[in-house]
C-alpha cells in the first residue's frame, strides 16, 4: 500500500514537472526533448525568479515619537499638527519624503495609526504616507474595511496624489483632512499625478467629508524647506531619479 502510494506520488510529481515545462516552452517558444529538457528556448527555468513578498515597516523612531506626543487629538488642527510634526521628523531622520498622515477615530479621538512617506527607504513607489497609514490602520483592526471600526478619519499633511486619492474611498474612512495643497507639493518638485478637477466633490458623493487647507502654511513650509535643501524628488522620469 505504501509502495503504491509512493508510486502514485512520484507519477504525479513527474506530471506536474512536465506540465510546468510545457508552460515554460509555450512562453519561450522552446520545446521538450526526449529527456524532458527544454531546447531552443529564450529563457531558462533557472533564470526565473519572482519576489513573493514586500514589506512596509515604520522606522523605530516613530513609536517613541508618538508615545512622547502628549497633545490632544480632539480637533482637526490638533491632528494635523501631529501629521506635520511627523513629516518634519521624517526628513530629519532621513527615512523618507516630507509627507505624513494619521488615522484617528473621529468620535473618541483615538489614534489608530500613523504613516510617513517611505518611498526611498522601502524602495516602493506605493509607500506614500496615506497608503502606509491606511494599511497599518487596516492591520490594526484586522480587516480592509475601516468603516467597521467606526468613523475613522484620514489626516494627511498634503492633499492626496492621484494614487492616494484612489485609495481613500476603498479604505472605508469617513472623512479626509488635508494640509498643504497639490500646488505646494509640485512647487517642491513632486509629480502629484492627475486627479479629477472636482475630486473633492467626487469623494463627497461617496459620503466622505473633505476639508482642505488645515494648517496649510505650516504644512506647505515643510515641503518648501525640503525642496530648497535638495531633498530627493523621487519622480519616475524615464527611469531617472531627480535630485
Amino acid at each position: 500500500m505504501r509502495n503504491s502510494l509512493r508510486t502514485i506520488q512520484k507519477q504525479q510529481t513527474v506530471r506536474n514537472k512536465l506540465r510546468t515545462l510545457r508552460v515554460i516552452c509555450a512562453k519561450t517558444k522552446g520545446r521538450l526533448n526526449s529527456g524532458g529538457g527544454i531546447i531552443n528556448q529564450g529563457l531558462k527555468h533557472t533564470d526565473m525568479h519572482i519576489s513573493n513578498h514586500c514589506k512596509i515597516e515604520l522606522p523605530g523612531w516613530v513609536t517613541d515619537f508618538v508615545e512622547n506626543w502628549h497633545e490632544p487629538l480632539s480637533t482637526t488642527s490638533q491632528r494635523m499638527k501631529l501629521a506635520i510634526a511627523l513629516s518634519e521628523e521624517n526628513i530629519r531622520q532621513q527615512t523618507g519624503g516630507p509627507f505624513a498622515a494619521v488615522v484617528v477615530n473621529e468620535k473618541t479621538s483615538e489614534l489608530v495609526s500613523v504613516g510617513i512617506n517611505l518611498v526611498t527607504t522601502a524602495g516602493l513607489s506605493i509607500a506614500h504616507a496615506e497608503m502606509v497609514a491606511l494599511s497599518l490602520a487596516q492591520a490594526a483592526i484586522g480587516e480592509w474595511n475601516l468603516s467597521h471600526a467606526g468613523h475613522l478619519q484620514l489626516v494627511t499633511s498634503c492633499e492626496p496624489c492621484a494614487m492616494c486619492f484612489g485609495a481613500v474611498p476603498w479604505s472605508g474612512v469617513k472623512s479626509l483632512i488635508c494640509g498643504a495643497r497639490k500646488k505646494d507639493a509640485e512647487a517642491a518638485g513632486f509629480d502629484e499625478g492627475d486627479k479629477p478637477d472636482h475630486w473633492v466633490r467626487s469623494l463627497q458623493r461617496r459620503g466622505i467629508v473633505v476639508q482642505c487647507g488645515v494648517l496649510k502654511s505650516e504644512a506647505a513650509a515643510v515641503l518648501a524647506s525640503y525642496g530648497d535643501n535638495g531633498g530627493a524628488i523621487y519622480n519616475a522620469n524615464h527611469g531617472q531619479e531627480n535630485n
